[in-house]
């Protein structure tokens, strides 16, 4: 299949403790506090100390930002038109609207997706999240073609993992970082918010600054992959040059009003020497 379009995208979540006392016989009566911190338990508990962090049905989605660019080819080559870059639903937006408009997004357009360990987390937690609020996810799940799915591991025109692509699928770098990646090619990565301050950010009712934290790692994801695509013979210079530009336009464009944009490019300038362009 010949996709249209770019699709990429991260997600933000917090805890989500409505199941806990099912989980682990915790009063029902217990505030956010205790069921956070008999999450935590549980999850030490199974992995031996080593990590708290919640096994993917135990996180609620507080965003949903992407970047949506057409692809235009010729021969093996691509370029991608910038559309948009925003994030889903409103700022009080419930987690089923979210998850809805994400799979509806699927249905309607059929998009090549882009993440950076997407299939390791993000799309985990949206699967699980559309059972919990019985969302449907046709186009998602339909494997009508076997080996070209949104579901086969390595069909990277379906959906590239970036994280996967870059890691021989495990075989090399195990876990590397997206913030790692952007180091060494001159991009932002992590800059103000990281994901520690999610929870902390949603418990004081400021989703904006999640939604524009969210939207700089997709930023991000699609810089390494525009270099990915590049390095693969899948773009030209020119191409990518192309594409860069337009993420610049439309920084500039709405600078003013999205800061976070500004300050995304300030970065990536200190980043890069100021150098954008593949010479």
């Amino acid at each position: 299949m010949g996709h249209q379009s770019l699709f990429v995208f991260d997600i933000e979540t917090v805890p989500d403790t409505e199941a806990v006392p099912n989980l682990t016989g915790l009063d029902a009566g217990a505030d956010v506090v205790e069921r956070r911190a008999a999450l935590d338990s549980y999850h030490l508990e199974i992995t031996g100390g080593k990590n708290a962090f919640p096994r993917q049905p135990f996180h609620k989605v507080v965003a949903v930002s992407f970047l949506s660019a057409e692809i235009e080819r010729q021969g093996r080559y691509e370029t991608y038109f910038l559309k948009e870059l925003r994030s889903g639903g409103k700022t009080d937006s419930p987690e089923r609207d979210l998850v809805t408009g994400f799979f509806k997004w699927l249905d309607q357009r059929h998009p090549r997706l882009v993440s950076y360990n997407g299939r390791g987390f993000d799309i985990p937690v949206l699967r699980h999240r559309a059972m919990v609020h019985g969302v449907q996810a046709s186009a998602f799940h339909d494997t009508s073609n076997k080996w070209e799915n949104y579901t086969s591991r390595y069909a990277q025109d379906w959906h590239c993992d970036l994280q996967e692509a870059l890691t021989d699928f495990g075989a090399a770098s195990r876990g590397l970082k997206l913030n790692e990646i952007c180091a060494v090619l001159g991009f932002p990565g992590k800059f103000g918010v990281d994901g520690a301050q999610v929870s902390p950010l949603y418990d004081d009712g400021k989703i904006v600054e999640i939604r524009n934290y969210c939207e700089t790692d997709v930023l991000n994801t699609y810089l390494v992959y525009l270099r990915y695509q590049l390095t693969r013979d899948r773009m030209t210079v020119d191409g990518y040059n192309r594409s860069i530009a337009d993420v610049i336009a439309l920084i500039e464009a709405e600078s003013e009003a999205r800061p976070h944009l500004q300050e995304f490019l300030t970065a990536w300038g200190l980043a890069s020497g100021d150098k954008f362009m593949i010479d």
